[in-house]
């Protein structure tokens, strides 16, 4: 394990003993199945032609880096960024529409140092108190996704 898969782990069970009300599951428990669910990556949607929006926002403003797509992907267009213990595919959607609703929840160590980075480079930043042992905020991407980001209390 990575120590970012690590880190993770910690603060997920950190803030899982904070709030009795929120479950957090690591390994092993009632919900284990036999298959060892993980999580590779999300996919979220872009609409045609907006990679360089897509890289200015995921790799400039977030600080992720660009992984290079197989060649018969990287034909279809859009992008793929990892940071740390995360990878986002940023896939173009010809009748695209913002997922609005939908979001990945993304761990962080520092909440407050990505809400001023976000803030400077015009992302609006909604801070939401209703998430027991844990501070999140909701930011959009450039085409009106929702991103959740959370922090352990």
């Amino acid at each position: 394990m990575t120590s970012a898969e690590n880190f993770m782990m910690d603060e997920c069970l950190r803030g899982a003993t904070m709030a009795d009300d929120v479950s957090v599951r690591v390994d092993g428990g009632d919900d284990a199945t036999d298959y060892g669910y993980r999580l590779h990556h999300v996919q979220l949607a872009i609409p045609p032609g907006s990679e360089d929006a897509a890289r200015e926002f995921y790799v400039k403003v977030l600080g992720m880096l660009e992984v290079q797509k197989p060649p018969v992907l990287a034909a279809r267009g859009g992008l793929w960024v990892r940071a740390d213990a995360l990878e986002i595919h940023l896939g173009v959607e010809p009748d695209f529409v913002a997922a609005r609703k939908a979001h990945p929840g993304i761990l962080v160590q520092n909440i407050d140092k990505l809400a001023e980075v976000l803030q400077r480079a015009g992302v609006p930043v909604s801070w939401d108190e209703h998430f027991p042992g844990h501070r999140r905020f909701y930011a959009p991407d450039p085409f009106g996704n929702r991103l959740e980001f959370l922090q352990p209390e």
